[in-house]
């Protein structure tokens, strides 16, 4: 499942030109992974409606709208695609909920430190994973992600990435980041009526092992899914009990 190589190709998904060629060529909108009806129970559970969120590389997808509808009321959305953020400006200039920014996600230093309760990613570090120095980029990234988050809030990673490609990143003592691990099938998912479930629920977390991995006995129902990590930005004094996973020649 080292899904950082076989779910690339040959484009720079980190290069802003790539991104407004594409938006150019498709326009209309696009949600990546999964819409928000799917992901709303992880959303609800850990961003409180009155939160002031960040959504890293927006794109052209309608989550944003569908959270507002939803109840939130401060939802920054930026991407790297100047392209995508005029279209995406002009098209919902009548929702004052909803603010666009351009802005690469390995520098968002417009941004305060603390200034967001939720940041979510639907597929951008996936992108930076795919593009040239992807270990330095997801570093600057995340780096920055954990700058903007005030203590107590909360991460949420949607991606193709299991526990041996993202956990190394995402859990170094620097984040200061308690992880919470779910799994959900892609839209339109049929399970065959003669498997046997995983487990109970998909809204139940996935208890990792020491080492930060998959259950020996997990069984991904859909190959595949996607991962969800909910980290959740703790006090410096819990830094202690927060596990570590160190990068190996697989993550790189």
């Amino acid at each position: 499942m080292y899904r950082d190589v076989s779910s690339c190709n040959t484009y720079n998904y980190g290069d802003a030109l790539y991104w407004d060629a594409r938006y150019i060529q498709e326009g209309g909108s696009f949600d990546w992974y999964q819409r928000y009806s799917a992901l709303r129970p992880f959303v609800r559970n850990f961003i409180p409606l009155s939160s002031r969120i960040l959504m890293v590389g927006c794109g052209n997808a309608v989550m944003s709208e569908d959270m507002v509808k939803d109840g939130y009321e401060h939802i920054t959305n930026i991407d790297i695609s100047s392209v995508a953020i005029e279209m995406m400006r002009r098209k919902y200039e009548y929702i004052p909920q909803l603010k666009y920014l351009q802005m690469d996600v390995r520098d968002m230093s417009l941004f305060p430190d603390e200034s967001f309760d939720g940041v979510i990613d639907k597929g951008t570090l996936d992108s930076l994973m795919c593009g040239t120095d992807a270990p330095i980029s997801a570093s600057q990234m995340l780096a920055e992600v954990c700058r903007l988050l005030k203590p107590g809030g909360t991460y949420i990673l949607i991606t193709y990435g299991d526990p041996t490609v993202r956990m190394p990143h995402l859990s170094r003592p620097v984040f200061n980041w308690k992880i919470m691990l779910y799994n959900i099938p892609r839209p339109g998912f049929q399970k065959p009526e003669s498997s046997t479930p995983s487990r109970k629920s998909f809204l139940e977390p996935i208890p990792l092992s020491e080492k930060g991995l998959l259950p020996a006995d997990f069984v991904l129902e859909d190959p595949d899914s996607h991962f969800i990590y909910v980290c959740k930005k703790i006090n410096d004094t819990e830094i202690d009990t927060i596990p570590t996973y160190q990068l190996t020649a697989d993550v790189l």
